[in-house]
Order: C-alpha cells, then sequence, then structure tokens
C-alpha cells in the first residue's frame, strides 16, 4: 500500500495510506487530536505522581507515547507502557517526523530515538519513570487480563478496518482493563458506543477535537 508523510492542519505531520484515504492521525491536527483525545480525557483524568499502565491500540507513529512522556516529566507520573502494533512504521518514515520540534523539547529527540529502535517484545525504560515494551502483534491476538489502568484505542477507522471496532475486540479491552479502568478513542459512531456498552463498558460521549464533533470515553465499572 502506497504511503506518504504528510503535513496536517496543526503543522504536524503523519503517515497518509493512498489506497484507504486514510491517515494515522487528524488531517485537522496530529498533535491536536492526540492531547485532546487521549490527554485530556484520558492520562488527565489520574492525579499527579499517580503510577499508570496504559495499553496503546496502534503504536504508529509513537506520538501518542511521545506525549505520554511529556506529561511524566511535567506532573510525575510512573508509567508503564506498551504498545501495541501488528505494521510497524519504517525507519525512513519515522525521520520525517517533526513531533519533537513542534513540542519544542529538544531533549525528547534521544527518546523519540529510542522508541523506535529498541527490540520488540522486551520492556525498556526510555526514562525513569517511563518504561515502554513494543508489541508487534494482531489486535483479535491480545489475551491481557487485569492488567491497565488506561487504554489508548487508536486503531485505524471503522471505515478501513471495521473488524477492529466490534463486541470481540472491545471485550478484549475490558477483560485488559483493571475495575474503573478507562478507555478513550477518537471515534463516536453509534455502532462503536454500542458495542462497548454490549461487553459491559459505562459509555460517554465527549467533545471532540478539531474536526470531530465528539469522541468515547468507556468505564470499566
Amino acid at each position: 500500500m502506497k504511503r506518504k508523510v504528510v503535513t496536517t492542519a496543526d503543522g504536524s505531520a503523519t503517515i497518509h495510506l493512498e489506497e484507504w484515504n486514510e491517515q494515522y492521525h487528524s488531517k485537522h491536527g496530529a498533535i491536536q487530536e492526540a492531547e485532546h483525545v487521549f490527554l485530556k480525557h484520558g492520562l488527565h483524568q489520574f492525579e499527579k505522581n499517580a503510577k499508570i499502565a496504559i495499553l496503546e491500540i496502534g503504536f504508529g507513529t509513537g506520538l501518542n507515547a511521545l506525549l505520554t512522556i511529556r506529561e511524566t516529566l511535567r506532573l510525575g507520573y510512573t508509567i508503564r507502557y506498551t504498545g501495541i502494533e501488528a505494521f510497524p512504521v519504517a525507519q525512513e518514515e519515522i525521520t520525517q517526523l517533526n513531533y519533537v520540534q513542534l513540542l519544542h523539547k529538544p531533549e525528547l529527540e534521544a527518546v523519540f530515538k529510542q522508541m523506535h529502535s529498541i527490540d520488540w517484545g522486551v520492556p525498556e525504560n526510555l526514562i525513569a519513570q517511563f518504561s515502554l515494551e513494543k508489541v508487534q502483534i494482531n489486535f483479535q491476538e491480545i489475551t491481557y487480563q487485569d492488567k491497565f489502568d488506561l487504554v489508548y484505542f487508536d486503531a485505524f477507522g471503522a471505515r478501513v478496518q471495521p473488524e477492529l471496532w466490534t463486541e470481540e475486540i472491545f471485550q478484549k479491552m475490558f477483560y485488559a482493563l483493571k475495575s474503573k479502568g478507562i478507555l478513550v478513542t477518537y471515534a463516536a459512531k453509534g455502532s462503536v458506543r454500542r458495542a462497548m456498552q454490549a461487553v459491559g463498558f459505562k459509555v460517554e460521549r465527549l467533545p471532540g477535537p478539531p474536526g470531530k464533533r465528539e469522541m468515547l470515553r468507556a468505564v470499566k465499572p
């Protein structure tokens, strides 16, 4: 599938898949979307200095992990981060991403390079309070049980990969989360909300990031 790095509305880069007419992030702003969906309505639901286990569905470019590291340094979190990715991004694409420059955090440059160079399946500390394990499997193969406090659900949209937005997948997310664990996603389709509710999640609609009216947050009772 033909891929190219493109610039989104807030100046941050993403990867465009031409055959699907789909991007890794919102065309209205990759960083804006990640900060709104995954930080504001996910990570920031936890108190400062909290210990948090995060599961990311769709590790992709590493943007969500990078922003989470920035917040770890700012708010004193201790984070164990697991990123699931079936098809890792190529190194030549990684070198074209401009996230560190736009965040004005040059000290994160080495961290961003390290997160994309560490071995898959081996947890490694990127900074003292943040460990990352990248896992290369299909989402259907996930079998975690009561392990995570927070899920960043950042799979490709249901328009192009409807199989990733089913009751089967959200049941796996429900099992993976601890009691009172949170799942956040940019999606807001009624079918997605109903699939979450069917497996036991309590789901709320929230204002979406730029370019989207709504997003979803789900909590495991």
